[in-house]
């Protein structure tokens, strides 16, 4: 029987300590990984290359440039401490460096998903990070969070499991919230603003990609892996804030469209566009209010109810230089099947 996917991010003030990789944490990552391999085909997301690299830079001050730097030469530090630990266990462990673009795209996607099928099948885990030395600022990942999330969600992962700093996700007293079951506004507003000196995301951006896993089927746990067998809990949903899986019965190609396209562009729409669409009808252009930001045929775009709250995405049938200046009444915008409800 196929086994599961299992996606576990690690960011980096979870896996770093005053600047230097905390090997005890990368054993302690090794040892559980060992155990959960047999019943899982597993993909590690790890930040830490930045942080692990800066050290090396004089009077680091954390510009784009400086960051490539420190991630050309943080990766192979990172790698080869994984490798050191996972060894022992017999584990083979493969760099993937992501950009943007291999999510976008569908048929680099399908190429790197059969990457990994490749890897699995011989019982190597791949090490995923974003390629920091060559991405385009304005098409990075926004932090590694969103990273393992599309790879959860495009290779239909059981679960994805954020480790981070905190112990999960707290209430007003401080203490862990174990489980949220919809992860609405209430439970975003729980985040704490603040974020680690040494990542880029934060409690924020955690719930945010939870919630889209969520929505799209995958359970997600936030842990700390200062907890004995953290992950190891985490997996049974026995440390951290669990956040349930909703019932979904998206397709494999509109769960790609959701999570792993490039958002061109952006429009509002009005009530009766919104009830239209949760009937599983066609997006027309006599719903549309404002088109917020402009896009072409084939890319996908937002659309956002009255209050600005994204409801869904689409894949265009036509420009919105034409939707602004042709015949609104039965124009069609996006089919029913190319239309993802979030």
């Amino acid at each position: 029987m196929k086994k599961p996917v299992l996606v576990v991010k690690f960011g980096s003030a979870s896996i770093t300590r005053d600047g230097e990789i905390d090997e005890q944490i990368v054993l302690e990552i090794a040892r559980q990984c060992a155990q959960l391999q047999p019943k899982y085909n597993i993909v590690l997301v790890s930040s830490g290359a930045v942080a692990a690299g800066k050290r090396f830079i004089p009077k680091y001050t954390g510009s784009l440039a400086q960051r490539k730097a420190a991630a050309a030469i943080g990766n192979p530090l990172l790698v080869r401490t994984y490798g050191t630990y996972f060894r022992p266990f017999k584990i083979a462990l493969a760099q993937s460096l992501c950009e943007r673009q291999h999510f976008a795209n569908r048929s680099q996607f399908l190429q790197l998903k059969s990457t990994y099928e490749t890897l699995w099948k011989n019982n190597i885990i791949p090490i995923a990070n974003e390629n920091d030395v060559v991405s385009n600022k304005e098409l990075k990942f926004s932090d590694n969070d969103e990273l393992a999330t599309l790879i959860a969600v495009g290779f239909g992962a059981e679960q994805v499991l954020f480790g981070t700093s905190v112990p999960g996700v707290l209430d007003e007293k401080g203490n862990v919230i174990p489980e949220i079951k919809v992860i609405d506004k209430s439970a975003l507003s729980l985040a704490r603003k603040e974020k680690s000196s040494v990542g880029l995301g934060g409690m924020t951006s955690k719930l945010n990609f939870a919630r889209l896993a969520n929505q799209l089927g995958i359970k997600a746990v936030i842990f700390s892996m200062q907890t004995e067998n953290a992950i190891l809990k985490a997996v049974k949903g026995e440390t951290g804030t669990v956040c349930q899986a909703q019932k979904s019965r998206v397709s494999s190609r509109n769960k790609w469209l959701a999570s792993g396209s490039l958002i061109a562009g952006m429009v509002q729409v009005d009530q009766g566009a919104i009830e239209a669409l949760m009937n599983r009808k066609s997006l027309l252009a006599v719903g549309i209010q404002t088109v917020i930001q402009d896009f072409e045929v084939g890319e996908v775009f937002q659309i956002a109810d009255e209050n600005g709250v994204v409801q869904a995405v689409a894949k265009s049938k036509i420009d919105s230089v034409s939707l602004k200046s042709g015949n609104k009444k039965n124009l069609e915008i996006a089919h029913a099947n190319d239309i993802v409800l979030l």
